[in-house]
């Protein structure tokens, strides 16, 4: 018997792994986060499946769900939102499971931040601009270290990830702007991957008044950073033809290379 952890991705059912689907579809058990996870996700899973939502339940009645299915030998399916990596409340499952001597894995999901990104159109990491994305939160019920806050993360000026801060729209501006400028550029994507999805764009000045015309209080990924809108960047080194890499001699333009593909 194994639990499965799967990142369902951001809310798109199509945005999932095939790992993922099949495992859906196979297990006999399937715990869902249903506050994060639309059910249409689990439409293509057995008829006969014990289908829970977890959102209204706690840590024990889950383990106690998980150990019950693990006395019957029936693989689990415990399905999360976005990627189980990113504050997917999976480590301390995964400790209550290591400490019953219950056989895990994890199957990786799409993370907000990748389908923001891609509803956006722009890549995160820009030649010239900046190579680095920091994901993280602003401190609310859960602390943050003090050598992470925001403040002291913004001094790198990369592209920032922030995670459940909605709330603190205007917080966030205020530790932002001695860092990044007044138009530096923010995207806030709302329910991305859902029919309700939704993106704000504007900059640190605007940001704020946008997110509070649109009423938005949750569920939402706060993007800065000038890769979102820039005034120029370099090509990368991956296609320049001026650059040699093992499949490419130098000064050398190749043509496209033919995949051979073994007979079926």
């Amino acid at each position: 018997m194994t639990v499965h952890f799967i990142g369902a991705g951001p809310g798109d059912p199509e945005l999932i792994t095939v790992k993922g689907l099949k495992l859906i579809q196979r297990c006999p058990v399937i715990l869902y986060a249903g506050s994060l996870v639309p059910i249409e996700i689990l439409e293509e899973a057995r008829s006969d499946a014990d289908i829970i939502d977890t959102a209204s339940m706690a840590l024990d009645a889950i383990i106690e769900r998980i150990q019950r299915a693990h006395d019957e030998g029936l693989d689990v399916a415990r399905v999360h939102s976005g990627d189980p990596s990113i504050y997917g409340a999976t480590g301390e499952q995964m400790r209550r499971l290591d400490a019953l001597g219950i056989d895990f894995e994890i199957v990786p999901g799409v993370t907000s931040t990748s389908a923001s990104s891609a509803a956006l159109k722009r890549e995160l990491t820009l030649s010239g601009v900046t190579q680095t994305v920091i994901m993280t939160r602003f401190a609310g019920k859960t602390p943050m270290p003090e050598r992470e806050n925001l403040d002291a993360l913004a001094r790198h000026g990369a592209t920032l990830a922030i995670h459940l801060g909605i709330t603190r729209i205007h917080k966030i501006v205020e530790t932002l702007i001695p860092h990044y400028g007044e138009d530096a550029p923010v995207a806030v994507s709302y329910r991305v991957g859902w029919p309700d999805e939704q993106h704000l764009t504007g900059t640190l000045s605007t940001i704020v008044e946008q997110v509070r015309a649109a009423k938005i209080t949750r569920t939402a990924l706060i993007l800065v950073g000038h890769v979102l809108a820039p005034r120029e960047f370099n090509d990368s080194y991956l296609y320049d033809a001026q650059k040699a890499h093992i499949y490419r001699p130098k000064f050398k333009t190749a043509s496209p290379r033919a995949v051979k593909r073994e007979p079926q």
